[in-house]
C-alpha cells in the first residue's frame, strides 16, 4: 500500500477514521474497503491474533478523500455493529460518510461541525445485497 507521507496532497483532504466496539477482522474489514475507495495515508494492517494479545479499544487510519480509487468495492460482511468516528475538513469528511453509506448500513449517524472541522459518528453494519 502507498503511503501519502511521501506524497504532496492537501491536509485537509485527510480524514481521520477511528473504529471502536469491534475486533480485529471487522477493523480489517472497514478499513481494507475504504482503502479500496481512498488512497489510505497511514493505515497500519492489524497483524494475526494471538492467544494472549488483548484487542485495542480504538483502531485508528488516515484516508486522503481527495485520492479515489477507480475500485468499487463490495460491501464487507461485519460481525458485529461498529462504531466509526470520522475527523476532519467539512467536505473530506462528507466523501468519507457518503463512501461508507454506500458500503455499509448506517444504523445511526450524529455530526458535530465546527469552524474548520467536522466530526461525524456513525453506527456501520453490514449490507446485505439481495439478488
Amino acid at each position: 500500500m502507498e503511503s501519502n507521507g511521501t506524497r504532496n496532497h492537501p491536509a485537509d483532504c485527510d480524514v481521520t477514521v477511528q473504529l471502536s466496539d469491534c475486533g480485529r477482522q471487522d477493523a480489517r474489514a472497514v478499513f481494507e474497503t475504504l482503502d479500496r475507495v481512498f488512497t489510505g495515508c497511514d493505515m497500519p494492517t492489524p497483524g494475526p491474533e494471538q492467544a494472549h494479545d488483548r484487542e485495542p479499544t480504538v483502531w485508528m487510519a488516515t484516508f486522503d478523500s481527495s485520492a479515489r480509487r477507480e475500485e468499487r468495492p463490495g460491501p464487507p460482511q461485519l460481525s458485529t455493529e461498529v462504531t466509526a468516528l470520522l475527523t476532519g475538513d467539512h467536505q473530506a469528511v462528507a466523501e468519507v460518510e457518503k463512501a461508507l453509506g454506500g458500503l455499509f448500513d448506517i444504523r445511526s449517524a450524529t455530526s458535530v461541525s465546527g469552524e474548520h472541522e467536522k466530526e461525524a459518528r456513525l453506527q456501520l453494519a453490514s449490507r446485505y445485497v439481495t439478488h
